[in-house]
């Protein structure tokens, strides 16, 4: 039986090239012996039922890991948390889950997130369905909080009560700005630890009721920061900008969607860095304090949604000590 390579020991010429000319070169092949034909055949077979054995057993245990990992994993929310609170939990994941109706997007590692109201009460309530088919509904306690009275003077009179024209600016501008927090794009920015935008002092606090000029107005939606105007404002959190425009009340104002429907609004701004679409990382200057639009001094307005659900910045900081 004639073997597929040369006996060992032999020379055999090949050819090398070398521009356009070839040349004889003189190769020793290896004197390992060779075995016959069939005896190496019998020899692969024997080697790949070992290995396919072997890594059939290999993979029945990681599968077997896997689930083990998914049904051990407990599903962990606070037991408490305050009005305007961010709430981050654990689920296995693949799990469904909703709370006040609305199904919350499940990350790769089973984290959920969602916001509490200022005017929340009672308990809220989150339905897990796991990936095996197990129910459980856990009950979270919401805290109640104070609402102190702000009262501001000084501020533009048409900004109080705007004429009608103004009024229908103002309403297509809001209205702009909250179509913009319906998304709930799978980026999770949200789960870092949020940083300062700026530093300074909290010349406004979440949630106070407000008066403006002696004129009861809403309720305060996010934090105030008082710095001076050109401070550059950072990125609390990596995210995507979805709005960047100069707006009637808010002046200067910024959107920037950190995934899952949490989402940042800088307000008052006296320039933007940044455009509609571009991705920021967390510390990164998306634009500068200032006193534009409906406002009285310098400062910066950070106010953060959960979807159209107000939430309280300085809780969220509190979060990262």
């Amino acid at each position: 039986m004639p073997l597929p390579f040369p006996p060992s020991g032999h020379r055999v010429m090949v050819a090398a090239s070398s521009d356009t000319e070839f040349h004889q070169v003189p190769t020793i092949l290896p004197t390992t012996p060779f075995l016959p034909s069939w005896h190496r055949l019998v020899g692969v077979i024997v080697s790949a039922l070992l290995l396919s054995c072997a890594m059939g057993s290999v993979c029945a245990d990681i599968v077997r890991a896997d689930t083990v990992r998914i049904d051990t994993i407990p599903i962990t929310f606070p037991d408490s948390v305050q009005q305007g609170s961010m709430v981050i939990g654990r689920v296995p994941p693949g799990s469904q889950v909703t709370t006040a109706g609305r199904g919350l997007r499940v990350t790769g590692y089973g984290t959920v997130v969602f916001g509490v109201g200022r005017d929340a009460s009672g308990a809220g309530a989150v339905d897990v369905t796991t990936p095996d088919g197990r129910k459980r509904q856990v009950s979270i306690a919401i805290t109640p909080r104070e609402w102190p009275i702000e009262r501001i003077d000084g501020v533009p009179p048409k900004t109080i009560s705007p004429p009608p024209k103004i009024a229908q600016r103002i309403q297509r501008e809001q209205a702009a700005v909250s179509a913009e927090r319906t998304r709930n794009d799978d980026r999770v920015g949200f789960a870092e630890s949020f940083i300062w935008p700026v530093k300074g002092r909290i010349s406004g606090r979440f949630g106070n009721q407000r008066i403006y000029n002696g004129t009861p107005g809403s309720a305060h939606s996010g934090m105030d920061i008082a710095a001076a105007k050109g401070t550059p404002v950072k990125a609390p959190a990596s995210g995507v900008i979805t709005f960047a425009d100069d707006l009637y009340l808010t002046g200067g104002t910024i959107l920037l969607d950190h995934g899952y429907g949490i989402s940042s609004n800088f307000l008052h701004l006296s320039r933007i860095d940044v455009e509609v679409g571009d991705s920021v990382e967390q510390g990164q200057v998306i634009g500068a304090v200032g006193a534009t639009g409906r406002a009285t001094g310098p400062h910066l307005h950070w106010g953060m949604n959960w979807f159209d659900t107000r939430i309280d910045p300085l809780l969220v900081l509190d979060r990262a000590q």
